[in-house]
């Protein structure tokens, strides 16, 4: 049985990991810890837990580094990297929720740390050779061998899973991609905040860090690998009234020779055929936000405007799962050596 310590476990990434691991069939709760609430049973906090999981909620001090297999870091930038060199010394894979690991050097970490206003020095940076880009679906293999894990962010997930294929068969203009991606409310955390606050969220939609997302730029890097050239994306992120799910609507400019839906279908396939928890839809057939909400699951719709030759892909996924904790889960189960799909096949919930 894996022993998971989950570090922030009272906001809503570390009680998505609670409630995935609640199911799973090889893996356990070890520890839970956080910075608030320290004493409380994590289902004083969240009684929707009560019964489920009633354990205590320790401070990082009282929680032991040894005695666990794999530590989920649901914390923001710059936590994770102070503590995973104790855990990896301690013989535990990290996966970690911010953006601390998902970049291999710490050059690369400084120009995104800069980015969005954060410390450019990685504290780690020793860990970096030794992490990998936690998007299963493309570093399966890396992840099997890495100490840590750089969870990917929700954005990312939608749009790298989106636009990957194309990307990869080098079928459209790489030099601008457009993502036009929208979120629920939940993606912002749990601390309250007034542009959060119901009356300000009840039919109302903005778009929100306008050129400025943080990932973009892990959406170029991994694009950029995947095609073996500089990607360029135009990233517009928006909220609108929903708690859950992010639905993301990506153009490319076709080549002349691939204005042609089948044709790319085809290569969707390919690329995806094998994949338990990205789901292609039919051609012609689109998905929606109620498909996934609550799943691992990733769903792809692939649409050609011939009159521009524009490539037109929508992804929706469950930001909180697939976007964040599934995605976690599914690389500790790559990580430590269990069934990919352990602890996460099931479907979305309906209504």
């Amino acid at each position: 049985m894996v022993r998971v310590k989950i570090i922030g476990a009272g906001g809503f990434g570390g009680v998505g990991m609670i409630e995935l691991l609640q199911r799973h069939p090889m893996a356990k709760v070890a520890w839970l810890v956080d910075v608030e609430n320290v004493g409380k049973p994590i289902s004083d906090v969240q009684p929707h837990l009560r019964g489920i999981c009633d354990m205590p909620i320790l401070s990082p001090d009282q929680a032991p580094t040894e005695g666990v297999d794999a530590v989920v870091s649901a914390t923001p930038d710059r936590v994770g990297m102070s503590h995973a060199a104790a855990h990896v010394k301690a013989g535990a894979r990290v996966i970690d929720y911010s953006g601390d690991f998902r970049f291999r050097t710490p050059e690369i970490y400084a120009d995104y740390a800069r980015t969005i206003g954060l410390e450019p020095k990685h504290l780690a940076p020793e860990l970096l050779p030794q992490s990998s880009y936690g998007l299963t679906e493309l570093h399966r293999e890396e992840i099997r061998k890495a100490k840590v894990v750089g969870n990917p962010g929700c954005f990312a997930v939608s749009i790298i899973l989106g636009m990957g294929p194309a990307v990869k068969a080098k079928i459209i203009d790489l030099s601008r991609v457009i993502a036009d991606s929208k979120t629920g409310a939940s993606g912002a955390g749990k601390k309250p905040s007034a542009t959060l606050h119901f009356p300000a969220r009840y039919e109302n939609m903005n778009a929100y860090k306008i050129l400025k997302h943080q990932h973009r730029f892990e959406v170029e890097t991994e694009l950029s690998k995947l095609a073996g050239s500089p990607v360029q994306v135009v990233l517009t992120t928006q909220l609108v009234p929903l708690s859950r799910g992010i639905m993301s609507t990506l153009y490319g400019q076709l080549d002349a020779g691939w204005v042609n839906a089948k044709k790319i279908y085809e290569v969707y396939q390919a690329a995806y055929g094998r994949e338990r928890f990205v789901r292609l839809m039919p051609l012609g057939e689109a998905s929606s936000n109620a498909a996934v909400r609550g799943s691992n699951f990733c769903d792809v719709s692939i649409h050609v405007e011939e009159r521009t030759g524009t490539l037109l892909v929508v992804s929706h996924i469950d930001n909180l799962v697939k976007g964040q904790a599934g995605s976690a889960l599914q690389n500790l189960n790559v990580a430590c050596g269990l069934e990919e799909t352990a602890g996460l096949m099931f479907p979305g919930q309906f209504p």
